[in-house]
C-alpha cells in the first residue's frame, strides 16, 4: 500500500502563503494519481485539485484556480500544494490522497489518504 503524510499547515493572515507537502512511503509513488482534499467543520469534503502520474494534466477546482498550484516531484516522492492569496474561506483540514488510476475530483475513486494538516487562514 501507499502511506501518505501531509505536512506544511499552519496559521497565516489572508494574502499570506503556505506549501503543503504530501509525502509518500510503501510502494513507489510515481505511477499514483495524487489529489487535494479540504474538509471544514460542518461541511462536506470538497476537491481542491489533483496531478497525474506523470505531472502532465492538472485539475484546480474554480474556487483557488490562480491561487493554488498543485505539483509532484517523483524523486522524492512527494507532491506539493503551493497556496497564495489565501483567504478566511481556505481555513479546513487538508488531505491528500493517492490512485492508480487517472487524476480524479471525487474523493471515493481515492484508496490512499493521509491524516491531514490544519490549514488556518485568519482576517
Amino acid at each position: 500500500q501507499v502511506l501518505l503524510v501531509e505536512s506544511g499547515g499552519g496559521l497565516v493572515q489572508a494574502g499570506g502563503s503556505l506549501r503543503l507537502s504530501c509525502a509518500a512511503s510503501g510502494r513507489t509513488f510515481s505511477n499514483y494519481a495524487v489529489g487535494w482534499f479540504r474538509q471544514a467543520p460542518g461541511k462536506e469534503r470538497e476537491f481542491v485539485a489533483a496531478i497525474s502520474w506523470t505531472g502532465l494534466t492538472t485539475i484546480h477546482t474554480d474556487s483557488v484556480k490562480g491561487r493554488f498550484t498543485i505539483s509532484r516531484d517523483n524523486a522524492k516522492n512527494t507532491v506539493y500544494l503551493q497556496m497564495n492569496s489565501l483567504k478566511p474561506e481556505d481555513t479546513a483540514v487538508y488531505y491528500c490522497a493517492a490512485r492508480g488510476g487517472r487524476a480524479s475530483t471525487t474523493g471515493a475513486e481515492y484508496d490512499y489518504w493521509g491524516q491531514g494538516t490544519q490549514v488556518t487562514v485568519s482576517s
